[in-house]
């Protein structure tokens, strides 16, 4: 059986190559998807799960925390050794950009999984953008607390 390309030869979870995978995921399915959700509000989120689902179906976990209504969810993907936390939100129309509500949100949920890295995903719904493929990156940056965060714009 070939591995995952986000797993190493001995079966670890890579996160950067974990991060590759969604990308190019985002990239090539995203509007498909997210034109065919029919819960538009949380289809990003319903996307991010799904893909990482690849990874819990490999054999490992998927816990989710909703915070009802502010746009946002924690994820925690355990796999073997690695947990990864992860946090949602999602931009909409009229809004200011999550990235200064979410990098303390983020940070506090590392803090309280005891890690020093992980990832901001922000799925930007506003109207007028340029399409997903185009406009899909990420970016590192830290914390105030000196935790490394990868910014995924999606």
């Amino acid at each position: 059986m070939i591995a995952p390309s986000w797993l190493n030869d001995q079966g670890v979870l890579m996160p950067e190559a974990l991060l590759t995978a969604f990308l190019s995921f985002w990239r090539q399915h995203g509007e498909p998807l997210l034109k065919s959700a029919p819960y538009h509000e949380i289809a990003p989120h319903l996307v991010m799960m799904a893909f990482l689902h690849r990874v819990v179906n490999g054999g490992g976990t998927l816990e989710r925390e909703y915070a009802i209504g502010t746009d946002r969810m924690d994820l925690c993907l355990r796999y073997g050794v690695v947990t990864l936390g992860i946090e949602l939100k999602v931009w909409r129309q009229g809004r200011p950009d999550p990235l200064a509500a979410g990098l303390p949100q983020i940070d506090k949920y590392l803090a309280g999984l005891g890690l020093e890295s992980g990832w901001l995903v922000i799925f930007d719904q506003r109207q007028g953008l340029l399409a997903i493929a185009e406009r899909t990156q990420s970016e590192t940056v830290n914390t105030d607390n000196g935790r490394t965060i990868t910014v995924i714009r999606a």
